[in-house]
């Protein structure tokens, strides 16, 4: 059996059609039948442990955990130094996230004026 595990969300589902539950499975399903170990006999599951979390359950349940939220980043366009850009649906979900979690965002962002 393999393991894998990936970090999407409900919050997600609107903007990013792979983070939905039947995206996820249609996956692990072609991942079963379509590799050389699926073949072979390897059952993948693809484990989403995130998927029924908000942003804010997820930010608190990292910080509770001690993860460096600042190295951190959901930005689908950070640049080279991993600044998130500060304007996408992702980086406005996140700093929305830590807004309703009541922690600070610590966050590198190229452009933080919208927020």
């Amino acid at each position: 059996m393999h393991d894998i595990f990936i970090g999407v969300n409900a919050v997600d589902y609107s903007g990013y059609p792979d983070c939905r539950p039947e995206f996820i499975k249609a996956f692990q399903n072609l991942a079963n039948l379509a590799t050389k170990a699926g073949v072979e006999g390897v059952h993948f599951t693809i484990h989403t442990p995130l998927i029924p979390l908000s942003k804010a359950e997820i930010i608190k349940q990292g910080v509770a955990l001690g993860v460096d939220c600042q190295r951190t980043v959901s930005c689908y366009s950070a640049d080279e130094q991993g600044r998130a850009c500060g304007l996408c649906d992702a980086c406005r979900l996140r700093k929305a996230g830590f807004t309703e979690a009541g922690i600070a965002d610590t966050t590198r962002y190229v452009c933080y004026q919208v927020f």
